[in-house]
């Protein structure tokens, strides 16, 4: 069975199976011509948002994909990065180039996490 959440007709924000959590990639709404470090708060913000209504937390991450426009600003995001994952539940990452769908985006991240155990029972 697959739960999904926060329907669109494109896309999903979130869907879960077995346990499993798979978010949509997190983009900068609310400040798109922010600067990476304001932009990357942001996206964190929703992955941790949206974790807490699948039943799961950055402690659970099982892999995180972050996309950003420009390679050079890895520093930055990782300094906002660094003070909001958990010291030794740092999930594997990729981090690339990417060019992203709004040119405003400096970011974008995509998460799998694993429910909590209180939840999957």
């Amino acid at each position: 069975m697959i739960h999904r959440l926060h329907v669109g007709s494109r896309l999903s924000e979130a869907a879960i199976a077995g346990g499993t959590v798979y978010l949509a990639g997190q983009v900068p709404e609310h400040h798109p011509d922010g600067d990476i470090e304001t932009q990357t708060r942001e996206v964190l913000g929703h992955i941790d948002r949206l974790l807490a209504e699948c039943g799961s937390d950055k402690a659970h991450l099982l892999s995180v994909q972050i996309f950003l426009a420009d390679i050079q600003e890895i520093g930055r995001m990782n300094a906002v990065w660094d003070q909001w994952v958990l010291p030794g539940h740092t999930p594997p990452r990729a981090t690339v180039e990417a060019r992203l769908a709004d040119p405003r985006w400096r970011i974008e991240v995509v998460v799998v996490a694993r429910q909590r155990a209180d939840v999957l029972g």
